[in-house]
This record gives C-alpha cells, sequence and structure tokens, in this order.
C-alpha cells in the first residue's frame, strides 16, 4: 500500500507527487477541512465558561473532500501532513489528524519551504510531530477573531447597519479613516525658493538658495521664505550680480542593495513598481511557490510566501555567488548581510527563487504575463542582494552671491554593482555637474522665484496601508491582502485614482465606513486600536513559543472586552433607515431604503406588521468612453446584483465581456461561479 501524503492546494499535490515516485500518493485537503461551529451561545461554536471549549465542525463545502481522504487514509500504509509551513498550516494538520484519528505522537508531519525535488525528498525522510504550540496559537487567533467578529458585527448590524467589523480589519479601516481627517484637517501653509540657473561647458544645472547671510532658508521648521516680497528681494539683487563658486566637495558614495522580499516588502514593491493588488500578489506568488511547467518539468520557482525573514540559505548563497562570478564577473560578487528583525517568525527563508539558473527568461515562456513580471522582480531583487553595492562619485558645490549663499549637487555612476541586476527596479537620480574650480565665477542665465505650498499627509495606497500595518505590528503579512479585500467588499472604502499617478489608487472611507470606525472609536477604543492589537500579536508569538498559556491571553482579552460590549448595547444610538420621501402604498407608512443581502432595496419602515417592499428604479447604464475589444460596442457601467459597480459590454447578452481590475478581457458564462480568461 501507497503512503498518503496530504496538502493543501491540488496544483502542489500535483507537482509534488512527480517529485516523490510511485511509493507515494499526494492529495489535497483543499484548505481548512473544519471550523468552528456556529452553535452554541452567541453561535460562537466556544464554550465561554468551560475554559474556552472550542467545538469543530465539517465544512459543508468539504463534504466529498473529506469522504474521500477518509477512503484513503485508511488503504495507506503511512500518512503524511504536508501542509504550508507557516501556523495556518500547523492548524490544519492538526485538524486533519484529529478529524481521521491519526497518531499525533507520532512524527507524522512533513515541512518544507520551496518545491523543488532535493527539498521535499529530504523533508519526506525527516518529518516531526506536529508542533502542538503553534496549533494553539492559531486556535487562540481563530478564536479571538470569531468572539470579536460575531460580537461586533451582530451590535453593528443592529445598531448601525454596518456588515461587519473584526479584530485587525477595524483598526485598518481606522488608519484609513483617521488619515482621511489629518487632511481634511490640514491647512497648507505657502513658502518660496529661489532657484538660479547656469549652463556651462554645455551642461544646464540649478543651484537652490539654501542660506541668506549665513543662516540656513530650509529648517525643520520652515520650508524656504515665507513671502513673495522676500523671494522677489533674492531674485532681483542675485540676477545682475555674478555668482562666485565658494566650495566644492566630492566624495565616492555608495548605494546598498536591498535585501531579498518578504511578504510586506514584497506586497509594496508590486503595488508600486507592477500596480498590482495585495490579493493578486499573493494568488501569482502561490502558483509561482506550487509549481509551473517548465522545460525541466513541474517545479516550484520560488519559496514559500508567507514569511517575514530576510534569510537565505548558504546553498542559495553559494550558488548565487557562483553564478553572479559567471555571468557578471568577480569584481560583482558580495557579501551577504541579511539580518532579520527580532519580532519576524524566522522560521523559513526570504522569497527567492529556488534556482539561481531558473532566469526570468529561460522561464518566461512558460509563464503568463502577470506571473513573469512578479517572478522576474522576486529573482533580480535576490541576485542584487548578493552583488556589490554601486557607487557613485557625488558632488556639492556652494555658490555666494553677496550675502545669498546657493547650493548645486549630483552624482555620477562610476560602477553599476547591484544595479547591473536590479537597475530597471531603482529611480534614475543622475544629475551630471560641469568641472568647476573654487572661485570661479559664473553668470545666471535666469534666477526664479517659486511659489510653493506644504503638502499634506497623502491618503494610503495599497503599499503605503501595508508598510504602515507592518511597521505599527497589526496582523501579520500573509493577512494583509485579506484585510484590504474584506473592507472593499464591506463597502467601508473605494480606491480612487490618485494625482500620484494615473495607475496610481488611493482609498477613500464610506461614509458607512466613516460612521463604523467612528462608532467603534467611541465604544472600543482600548480595543480598536494600533498598540491593542499589536500587543495581541506579540501574545500570539508567546503562545506559539510556549511562553505564555493561551487561556491567560483570551481571559485577559474577555475581560476586557465584555464590558466595553454591555455598555455599548446600552449607550449607542440605534441609526434611522433612510427615508424615501414616499409612502407605502399598503399600508401608508413611509417607506426607507433597507440593506439586504443582495444590496439596497425599499421597504415599508412598518415592517414586520407591513411587508411591502420593492427593488430600487435601475439606472441606466453609463457609457465610458471605450469600445469593447471583443465587438467594437460601447463598454459601459453597470451594477450587479450585489451593488458592485463594473464596466461591461453594452451587446450584453451577445456579447459577454466584462473590464477585470488590471484591464484584463474576462468572460463570464450564466450559470458558472467564477470567470475564465477569454
Amino acid at each position: 500500500m501507497s503512503k498518503l501524503v496530504i496538502v493543501e492546494s491540488p496544483s502542489k499535490a500535483k507537482t509534488i507527487e512527480r517529485y516523490l515516485g510511485g511509493d507515494y500518493k499526494v492529495v489535497s485537503s483543499k484548505g481548512h477541512i473544519r471550523d468552528l461551529a456556529t452553535t452554541g451561545k452567541g453561535g460562537l461554536g466556544i464554550d465561554i465558561e468551560n475554559d474556552f471549549k472550542p467545538e469543530y465542525v465539517d465544512n459543508k463545502d468539504k463534504k466529498d473532500v473529506i469522504e474521500d481522504l477518509g477512503k484513503k487514509i485508511k488503504k495507506a500504509s503511512e500518512v503524511l501532513l504536508a501542509t504550508d509551513p507557516d501556523r495556518e498550516g500547523e492548524a490544519i494538520a492538526w485538524h486533519l489528524a484529529t478529524r481521521f484519528d491519526l497518531d499525533l505522537n507520532k512524527a507524522n508531519r512533513v515541512v518544507f519551504n520551496e518545491i523543488t525535488k532535493p527539498v521535499v525528498s529530504e523533508a519526506i525522510n525527516q518529518p516531526k510531530k506536529v508542533d502542538m504550540m503553534m496549533v494553539s496559537s492559531q486556535e487562540t487567533r481563530r478564536m479571538l477573531d470569531r468572539i470579536i467578529g460575531f460580537k461586533l458585527s451582530t451590535l453593528l448590524k443592529n445598531k448601525i447597519k454596518s456588515k461587519s467589523a473584526g479584530r485587525v480589519q477595524s483598526v485598518a479601516l481606522k488608519l484609513i479613516v483617521d488619515r482621511e481627517e489629518e487632511i481634511r484637517q490640514f491647512v497648507p501653509e505657502e513658502y518660496w525658493s529661489v532657484l538660479a540657473q547656469f549652463n556651462e561647458q554645455g551642461i544646464p544645472f540649478e543651484a537652490t538658495l539654501n542660506k541668506i547671510a549665513g543662516k540656513k532658508v530650509v529648517t525643520k521648521t520652515k520650508k524656504g521664505l515665507p513671502d513673495e516680497k522676500s523671494a522677489l528681494k533674492v531674485q532681483q539683487e542675485c540676477r545682475n550680480n555674478p555668482f562666485t563658486v565658494a566650495e566644492i566637495k566630492e566624495d565616492v558614495t555608495e548605494s546598498r542593495p536591498k535585501l531579498p522580499y518578504t511578504t510586506s516588502t514584497l506586497q509594496q514593491d508590486a503595488a508600486n513598481k507592477l500596480y498590482f493588488s495585495s490579493k493578486q500578489t499573493m494568488r501569482v506568488a502561490q502558483k509561482l511557490y506550487e509549481g509551473v511547467e517548465i522545460a525541466s518539468g513541474l517545479t516550484g520557482l520560488i519559496t514559500y510566501m508567507r514569511t517575514d525573514s530576510v534569510r537565505m540559505s548558504n546553498v542559495f548563497l553559494a550558488q548565487g555567488r557562483e553564478y553572479i562570478n559567471e555571468t557578471y564577473g568577480k569584481e560583482y560578487a558580495g557579501y551577504y548581510h541579511g539580518k532579520t528583525d527580532k519580532n519576524a517568525q524566522d522560521a523559513h527563508e526570504a522569497i527567492r527563487p529556488t534556482s539561481i539558473y531558473n532566469t526570468p527568461k529561460a522561464v518566461k515562456e512558460y509563464l503568463s504575463g502577470e506571473e513573469y513580471k512578479l517572478y522576474k522582480m522576486i529573482y533580480c531583487r535576490s541576485l542584487a542582494a548578493m552583488m556589490k553595492p554601486a557607487k557613485y562619485n557625488s558632488l556639492n558645490v556652494a555658490l555666494e552671491n553677496g550675502i545669498y549663499s546657493f547650493a548645486a549637487s549630483g552624482k555620477t555612476l562610476i560602477f553599476d554593482g547591484y544595479l547591473k541586476a536590479y537597475g530597471e527596479y531603482e529611480d534614475k537620480d543622475d544629475s551630471l555637474l560641469p568641472t568647476l574650480t573654487s572661485g570661479q565665477s559664473l553668470t545666471a542665465l535666469d534666477v526664479q522665484a517659486k511659489q510653493h505650498f506644504t503638502e499634506g499627509p497623502k491618503r494610503y495606497t495599497e503599499a503605503r496601508l501595508v508598510k504602515t500595518m507592518e511597521e505599527n505590528g497589526i496582523g501579520r503579512p500573509s493577512t494583509y491582502a485579506s484585510i484590504i479585500d474584506t473592507i472593499l467588499e464591506r463597502g467601508y472604502v473605494t480606491q480612487e485614482k490618485s494625482s500620484e499617478g494615473s495607475k496610481v489608487k488611493v482609498f477613500v472611507p464610506t461614509e458607512q465606513g466613516v460612521l463604523t470606525s467612528k462608532k467603534l472609536d467611541e465604544f472600543f477604543s482600548s480595543i480598536i486600536n494600533t498598540q491593542y492589537t499589536a500587543d495581541m500579536e506579540s501574545q500570539l508569538d508567546e503562545i506559539a513559543e510556549g511562553h505564555l498559556d493561551h487561556l491567560v491571553a483570551l481571559r485577559k482579552f474577555y475581560g476586557d472586552f465584555m464590558p466595553l460590549m454591555e455598555n455599548a448595547y446600552e449607550h449607542m444610538e440605534k441609526l434611522a433607515p433612510e427615508k424615501t420621501g414616499e409612502k407605502c402604498p399598503q399600508c401608508g407608512g413611509d417607506l426607507v431604503y433597507r440593506q439586504g443581502r443582495y444590496g439596497k432595496f425599499i421597504a415599508c419602515s412598518n415592517y414586520p406588521d407591513c411587508k411591502y417592499n420593492a427593488k430600487l428604479p435601475k439606472e441606466a447604464p453609463q457609457e465610458t468612453g471605450e469600445l469593447c475589444p471583443e465587438c467594437g460596442s460601447p463598454l459601459v457601467k453597470r451594477v450587479n446584483f450585489r451593488g458592485q459597480s463594473f464596466v461591461g459590454c453594452s451587446a450584453f447578452p451577445k456579447c459577454h465581456y466584462i473590464k477585470s481590475d488590471n484591464s484584463a478581457p474576462r468572460r463570464y458564462v450564466r450559470g458558472k461561479k467564477n470567470a475564465a480568461k477569454s
């Protein structure tokens, strides 16, 4: 009888089975097979009074999967649990073992950080026991999220008609709402700069006023000159007088390569450089990790994509050094000094290629466009991290004109170093200065006075929000994509185009999002805040490391939380439904707008005595000015049955084209849950 290996993903199962050969059968649980019940007091599935004892039930949509797993487990000579190498994966392994009566005292847990034949084969031969401390940490997280999510969501639905609230999503929403308030309250301040423009030896350059009579114009408390009058005075006095080169400072500076990607930095860079959403980034990375059919066969191209470690294995570093020597020359090979943050979970490596010889060029033909873009960025970042710094010749020049001092600076690249591999992802900031000598006299082509205004706080892009959550210890990198997805899905925020660029989108809170955040801030500020959430993450880490009993954390939280709930139920004002301005045709009561499962509708305010309801009048589709790439008809903005807007072809149902978020055409077939790319 063959040995049975259980993983989470079907595509991952296919890759691993090919590596292990005929003695093994690899199957997928397709994620979690069990979850907390929705029965018992409050529908929590947790017996609070009996030491927070959880009750787990099989997921209804996994009935066939569970039945099939049960049959295969009975036939297998040995069962190995090879779920993902993180807390959630450990919890899934525990659920599988518990559900199918596998011996938890037996070494039947297999962990690998990359899906390549050598690593998988080695891991299979070195099984260990399920880590019950990690399981306890994940179980505690799940119970915390269930208690807060169920209780807060019920409260908010009842009081202000908000769809949900959560331990981490509500803190992310608060960041966005608070930022919007900062922007609203910001008052811009005027300031002026004075710029002198030159052209020497055919090289144009610019110098900026930085001192008047030895005193700095720009300091921590001021951006420049206070008003137009003072700027014009400098302009007039400098325009007709020559400038003198007072000081020249020349130095060689270095720019070190960035560390390889963690989950957070990958999401940030994918948003900033590739314009991927966090959800899109994680979906594509998952595919690259689980395996792609390339020339050498089905291969996992990157290491595990949920990590906050920057460590890379010695084997990969040696491989990388050899590749750099062969490809670029020994002068480019550096020494990697990646140091993982003390708060990071260093169980596995940074996100890197599984083989340095799987170059982007070599695998491009096997990847989709988005897979290639993300893989190339991961590959180049990992390669660059092992290379020498780039070197620049930096030049700083001080020009004097009477009591006024101007500064010009520039730098030129003298050794490209890691930029040889990563240059396309770095901002180009070279600025050339002519050869100048101390005491040299220069005549300005022009001296300009320019008006400026201080800039207020910027709205959050996905990259900025992810960075802020990471800096504040909110959630874990693996949860950022789902957090963002949730607040968008709930209608608490929207994404709008930013003035920073046509492809850049920023988060803007909706009225319901602002109301939800303000009510949570009013009644739950001691729990729904960055510090409390970060402290809770630290406690979960302590539980995983065996330094804290999970019951201590749960009891402390529950003791803090429940008095706040009781106070909110008593004192939070219930929001009256918005009136339509019309009367009910059945009983004469006021008609109001209500929010249902499938969006907004009209109902009688006397419900349940009067059950009259009606659909909202349909708005005529609005043309976007674009044409359908499939049939040439105008594209229009529509609203689906869930109240979500989308852009589709006006010729529907003859043409099923729908424009997706990344502008790739998608075709939806009536009756099918998922869309396939056309």
